[in-house]
């Protein structure tokens, strides 16, 4: 790995900042025109298709999860922690697996 000097570092960063606000400059001009909005929705459209399996995937995965979390999350509002980790020892397991806890 090659050392920078103090000098080098300040050019680079200067550079990446002319690179990011010229960026920017040229989204917010384009943003608005309807072949944009088309462009986008179209790739939006296709991402969405190309992924629906992987997006219901996920969700079945974390079914469990979410009910646990949820019914946590009310015994949480009512100030019963204490409740919920005597009644349902193996969702507190699973919270605590998912590092919610």
């Amino acid at each position: 790995m090659s050392e920078y000097t103090e000098s080098e570092i300040n050019n680079i960063l200067k550079l990446y900042k002319q690179s990011r606000e010229k960026n920017k400059e040229r989204y917010n001009k384009i943003k608005d025109t309807e072949e944009f909005k088309l462009k986008n929705r179209a790739r939006a459209k296709e991402h969405y298709h190309n992924n629906k399996e992987v997006k219901k995937n996920t969700y079945q995965n974390d079914k469990e999860f979410l009910k646990c979390r949820n019914n946590y999350n009310y015994y949480k509002k009512l100030n019963r922690c204490d409740e919920f980790k005597i009644k349902f020892p193996e969702k507190y397991i699973v919270l605590c697996d998912r590092n919610y806890l």
